[in-house]
Parts: C-alpha cells; sequence; structure tokens
C-alpha cells in the first residue's frame, strides 16, 4: 500500500461531507474547499503510519488553514499510534483531525478538528485557495513524491502550447484563451516557446513534444 492509495478513499470521505478536493495543492497532500463566503479550506496530510514527521507538516499547514488532518493506514493489529491516548490527546491539543484509512478503503475518523487559534498566514492562505481554483479537475493524487506536479500554472502553458500546434500566435490571440498568456510567453518557464518575430511567438521543438499525442 502506498501514500497515493490513501487519497481517493479519503477524497470520496471529503466530498461527501461538502469540500471539493484536489491533490498535491502547493506541497499539501490534500486541500479541500467549500463554497461558502469565505470559504472553509482544509489540508489533510499522509502516511503510511503515524508519527512525528506527520505532525510537523500539520503544524505547519495550521498556519494558513482552517482545519488540519493527519491521516494513515490503519493498523493490521489494532496497536498502532492512532490507539495511543498520548497521541491522540497531542492531536487534540493541536486541534488536529486523526483519520486512518484501511485497506479496504474504509475512512474512520478517530479525533475531529477544530481551529483552536486564529490563522496569521493570510498571503499562503491565498495562495493555497488561488492555485485550488485554477486548477482543472484533479490531475494529482496526493501522497506523491519525487514527480512533477500538474500545477494551474502548467495546465494554462499546455493549454497555450497546444493552440500554438497550428501555428504561431500573439500573446493577444492567445490572451482570449488563457488570461495569462502573455506572462507565460514571456517567462517561458518550460522553454516550451521562442519568439518568431515581434509580438509573434511559436513552439519550439520542446513545446511541440510536451503537447504532441504519442505514436506509441
Amino acid at each position: 500500500m502506498a501514500e497515493t492509495d490513501l487519497y481517493l478513499p479519503l477524497k470520496a470521505f471529503l466530498e461527501g461531507a461538502g469540500y471539493a478536493v484536489k491533490g498535491e495543492v502547493n506541497d499539501c497532500d490534500l486541500v479541500g474547499v467549500t463554497d461558502d463566503d469565505p470559504p472553509v479550506i482544509i489540508v489533510c496530510e499522509m502516511k503510511l503510519s503515524f508519527n512525528l514527521e506527520l505532525v510537523m507538516q500539520g503544524v505547519k499547514r495550521a498556519a494558513f488553514c482552517d482545519e488540519v488532518w493527519l491521516a494513515a493506514r490503519a493498523s493490521k493489529t489494532g496497536k498502532g499510534r492512532e490507539q495511543d491516548a498520548r497521541f491522540r490527546n497531542l492531536c487534540r491539543r493541536l486541534g488536529f483531525g486523526l483519520i486512518t484509512v484501511s485497506v479496504a478503503g474504509v475512512v474512520d475518523v478517530i479525533v475531529a478538528p477544530f481551529a483552536g487559534t486564529p490563522r496569521r498566514d493570510a498571503k499562503r492562505r491565498s495562495r493555497l485557495l488561488d492555485e485550488h481554483r485554477r486548477r482543472v479537475g484533479d490531475p494529482q493524487k496526493g501522497g506523491g513524491r519525487g514527480k512533477p506536479i500538474m500545477t494551474a500554472y502548467r495546465q494554462d502553458c499546455m493549454l497555450c502550447a497546444t493552440a500554438l500546434l497550428n501555428g504561431p500566435q500573439s500573446p493577444k490571440q492567445l490572451k482570449t484563451l488563457v488570461t495569462r498568456a502573455p506572462s507565460i510567453l514571456r517567462s517561458n518557464v518550460y522553454g516550451w516557446f521562442v519568439r518568431e518575430s515581434r509580438g509573434i511567438y511559436r513552439l519550439t521543438e520542446l513545446g511541440r513534444t510536451a503537447v504532441e499525442p504519442s505514436e506509441s
């Protein structure tokens, strides 16, 4: 069982509670957002077992979300840390939720979360919410490590690159498809675009490879 195997059961559970859930948003394994105004933002961090690193991740996330959940695989023996009263009490004192996922995908809430102190990092909260809202669909399972993340920015770059498969265009033309197209073309973070002439951009071979379907 990998960390990513925990994601879909957790996603289904939290969607059932009214959250729009996406994985790997600004380094958070799972982010859930409600439609309220202002929205409620939850962050869930996942490990295969409950440990200090998971708690420290939760402490870091608590500065810019409304609820923190710590999730791990349920102990096969029933003697895991989730059954340790000291660990449960630590989570209660921090205001963190504690949740387990069985091999069969059954989600069990051990400790319910609560926001015991005001969250202060408004800038990071805003960035997290903006990335969640901009990202189309949920292209990334939470809990993955060492793989490229399909961010909202990369999605926008791919839209621009796909449009350029039809031939060179101006930033103004692409802006009708992607609002931030001009800055994407100027920054050229992935090396996909090149200015062919004044105000006209085309794809590089790298960009063409990134968006053209493989023949295999």
